[in-house]
């Protein structure tokens, strides 16, 4: 999905070896690099960044030695943003949902994208579904999380999500949804946004 939306916005060929060279990304909540080292390799000039000063240790050794333009820091996008810095792709993947204060933190986002720039925001929707499959099933019945990663209360409806972005300065050109298909034991992109779902924002128009 990152990877066609981004040829698409960009006007670039995803068939390239490299199609995003030239390009920037902000990875934010990067954990271990497994979303920045794939991103690098595509041409993308890559900044992890992460609170955690233990995944930024850990997503360094990774890629220590790969010749990619990659780096990491540990700290926040809303300490990013008086940096004066700007990105032309930020991704937030699975973030919001932990974020305390999530205005705040999307106003910082809106200031790190350049203009012409895109926002991929990955998250779950607060739903009784969502309750059921996220948080009850995923954590407690088929361990797939921790049990008390995710704070039920915290998740986003997409029409929440979408104030706050446009109180930010960008606007939704896009929601997706997406879903586990137990049949095929796999994710599978569809238009439920019951659960999961993805929201590509971009700056509003001057």
């Amino acid at each position: 999905f990152i990877r066609d939306a981004s040829a698409k916005h960009f006007g670039r060929d995803p068939a390239c070896l490299c199609p995003f060279q030239g390009k920037t990304v902000l990875d934010v909540g990067c954990g271990g690099g497994l979303l920045s080292e794939p991103m690098a390799r595509q041409g993308f000039e890559v900044l992890g960044i992460d609170a955690s000063t233990k995944n930024i240790a850990i997503a360094s050794a990774h890629a220590a030695g790969l010749d990619l333009p990659l780096s990491y820091r540990a700290t926040s996008a809303e300490a990013l943003a008086g940096e004066g810095l700007t990105f032309d792709l930020i991704l937030n993947m699975e973030v919001v949902e932990h974020v305390a204060d999530l205005p705040a933190f999307l106003n910082a986002c809106g200031k790190l994208l350049a203009p012409g720039g895109m926002m991929i925001v990955a998250t779950l929707n607060r739903t009784l579904k969502s309750l059921a499959l996220a948080k009850i099933a995923a954590e407690y019945v088929l361990r797939w999380l921790p049990p008390g990663t995710h704070d039920w209360n915290r998740f986003i409806r997409p029409e929440e999500l979408t104030r706050y972005l446009e109180d930010a300065g960008l606007s939704v050109d896009h929601l997706q949804g997406v879903e586990f298909d137990p049949l095929r034991w796999q994710w599978r992109f569809s238009s439920n946004t019951d659960v999961n779902y993805l929201a590509v924002a971009k700056p509003k128009p001057d």
